[in-house]
C-alpha cells in the first residue's frame, strides 16, 4: 500500500510537472508527429527527407493516434514520455526489491528518477523513456518468477517497435527460456521476439521500398553529420556514456553493487541484470561495427541496471543478518553516501542547468510560433518555400503551420536555395549555436544577405522578396 502510495504521488508530480512548466517535443519526436499526421492524410511519411531521424514504428503509431487532436499532440505526446518516467522509475523498484530488497529498491528508483539525463529524454519526448519502461518491467517481472515466457516477452516485442537494441535482449531471452518451454511455447516466443525487427522492415518496405532502409540511412547519416563512430572508439565512449548517464558516484557504486550481488547472491541471481548488462555492451559493441554514430542513448539499458545495483552497493547491508559484516558494510554505505552527497553539492548547478534548459525549450517554442505568426511571413509562404539555415527547427515548423516538406526546408539540403521566406538566426547566441549551426552543415547557410530583414521577431531575421510587399 505504501508503494502505491507513493507511486500515485509520483504520478501526480509528474502531471503537475509537465501543466507548470511547458516543455515541448525534440526534433525526433516532431518528425514523428509529422509523420503520423502525414498518414492519417493519406501521405506517405517522408522517411527519406534531408536528415530525417530513423523511425520507429510503435512511436509513429502512437504520434499518428495524438495527432488526431490536432496542435496540442505535441504536449500530450511529451505527457506520454513524463508518465513513462514515472513507469520507469516504478518498474525499477519493483526490478531492485525483487532481487535486493524494499531499501536498496527506492535507493535505486531514486538513483534513475535524479538522473538529469532521463529527466531530460522525458520532458523532450525521446522514444527512448518509453522504450526503457517496457524493458525494465519485463525484467521485474521476469526475476519475480524466472522464465515465465508470454508477459516479458510481449514488452520486450513491444520495446522492440521503439528501439532495436530489443531484438537483442529479446533473443537472449527466447535463448534463456527455452529449457522450460514446451515445443509450443518455444515456437511462440520465436514469433514475438522476431515480430519487431520483422514490422520494422515491413514499415521500412512499405513506405521506401527498401527493408533495411533504416539502418542504411543511419548509417548515411553518422557519416554525413561526422559523429564519432566506429570499433576503435566503443570502449571509451561506453565508459564515458554510462558516467554520464547515470552520474559517475552511480555508476561507480552500481560496478561495487555487482561484484558485492555477485559475491552473496552468485551468478544465477543476477542472471537478467547480467543480461541487460551483457546485452547494452553487446549492442553497443554492433553499432560500432556497424558505423552507426556512438551516442549516450545506446547505453540507457545499462545505465538504468546500474542505478538498481548500486542501490544494492549503498543499502544491501539491509538483508545480512546482524553483526559484524552488517556493520562493516553499514559503515562503507554511510561513508560512500557522505562521497555522494559531497558530490551532489559540487554538482548543484547541474540542477540550475537543467531549470534553464526547460525554460529555454519553452522560450523556443515561443518564439518559432511567434515567427509563424508574423503576417508577413505567413503571406510570403504563399509564394513559396520557409527555409532555415540548418534542419534543427524545420520538423517544429512544419508541425506548426501543418506544411509538408517541400513548404519548409533546410537550406543545408539538395535544394540550397533561399525559397520566398528565408530564415536566419543571428540576434541570440545560444539560439544561434543550438539552431544556426549543425554538424556536416556549413556555416555559410547562416549569413544574413545585404540589406534590412523584411521581419525581425526575437533571434529570428527573415527575408524575402515576398514578405516585404506591401499588405
Amino acid at each position: 500500500m505504501r508503494e502505491r502510495t507513493a507511486l500515485a504521488a509520483l504520478a501526480l508530480a509528474a502531471v503537475a510537472a509537465w501543466a507548470l512548466a511547458p516543455t515541448y517535443p525534440d526534433y525526433d519526436a516532431y518528425h514523428h508527429l509529422v509523420w503520423g499526421r502525414d498518414l492519417l492524410q493519406g501521405v506517405a511519411p517522408g522517411f527519406e527527407d534531408p536528415f530525417a531521424p530513423t523511425q520507429h514504428p510503435l512511436y509513429l503509431a502512437l504520434a499518428a493516434a495524438l495527432s488526431l487532436v490536432g496542435e496540442p499532440a505535441d504536449r500530450l505526446l511529451v505527457l506520454v514520455t513524463v508518465l513513462s518516467l514515472v513507469a520507469l522509475v516504478a518498474g525499477a523498484f519493483a526490478l531492485g526489491r525483487t532481487l535486493f530488497g524494499t531499501a536498496a529498491a527506492y535507493l535505486g528508483a531514486l538513483f534513475v528518477a535524479s538522473s538529469f539525463a532521463f529527466l531530460l529524454y522525458a520532458v523532450r519526448a525521446f522514444v527512448d523513456v518509453p522504450f526503457l519502461a517496457l524493458v525494465v518491467w519485463a525484467a521485474a517481472l521476469e526475476v519475480r518468477r524466472p522464465r515465465r515466457g508470454l508477459a516479458p516477452m510481449v514488452l520486450l516485442a513491444a520495446a522492440g517497435l521503439l528501439r532495436p537494441e530489443a531484438w537483442v535482449l529479446a533473443g537472449l531471452y527466447w535463448l534463456w527460456c527455452l529449457p522450460a518451454s514446451p515445443p509450443r511455447a518455444r515456437a511462440g516466443l520465436l514469433v514475438l521476439a522476431a515480430a519487431a525487427p520483422v514490422l520494422w522492415c515491413l514499415v521500412d518496405l512499405a513506405v521506401t521500398g527498401d527493408p533495411l532502409f533504416s539502418l542504411t540511412n543511419t548509417q548515411a547519416l553518422s557519416h554525413s553529420l561526422d559523429r564519432e563512430r566506429g570499433l576503435a572508439a566503443v570502449p571509451s565512449s561506453f565508459v564515458t556514456f554510462l558516467a554520464d548517464l547515470a552520474r559517475p558516484p552511480v555508476a561507480l557504486a552500481g560496478v561495487i553493487g555487482l561484484g558485492l550481488a555477485l559475491r552473496h547472491l552468485g551468478p544465477r541471481r543476477l542472471a537478467i541484470p547480467l543480461g541487460l548488462l551483457g546485452a547494452g555492451m553487446l549492442t553497443f559493441a554492433a553499432i560500432g561495427v556497424a558505423e552507426l554514430s556512438l551516442i549516450p542513448r545506446y547505453l540507457t539499458v545499462p545505465a538504468v541496471t546500474l542505478c538498481v545495483l548500486g542501490g544494492y552497493a549503498i543499502m544491501g547491508f539491509t538483508t545480512l543478518e546482524p553483526g559484524a559484516r552488517r556493520r562493516r558494510w553499514r559503515a562503507a554505505a554511510a561513508g560512500a553516501l557522505a562521497v555522494g552527497v559531497v558530490f551532489l553539492v559540487a554538482k548543484a548547478g547541474s540542477f540550475g542547468a537543467l531549470r534553464a534548459e526547460l525554460r529555454f525549450i519553452e522560450r523556443t517554442h515561443e518564439q518559432v510560433s511567434g515567427l509563424l505568426a508574423e503576417p508577413r511571413v505567413r503571406d510570403g509562404l504563399r509564394c513559396g518555400a520557409l527555409t532555415f539555415p540548418t534542419y534543427r527547427l524545420v520538423p517544429d515548423a512544419r508541425w506548426l503551420l501543418g506544411a509538408d516538406a517541400e513548404e519548409v526546408r533546410t537550406r543545408a539540403g539538395p535544394d540550397r536555395s533561399s525559397g520566398a521566406v528565408a530564415v536566419y538566426i543571428v540576434r541570440d547566441e545560444k539560439f544561434e549555436r543550438r539552431f544556426g549551426r549543425a554538424d556536416g552543415v556549413s556555416r555559410a547557410t547562416n549569413v544574413p544577405p545585404a540589406g534590412e530583414p523584411s521581419v525581425v521577431h526575437g533571434p529570428f531575421e527573415a527575408y524575402g522578396v515576398c514578405v516585404a510587399r506591401p499588405r
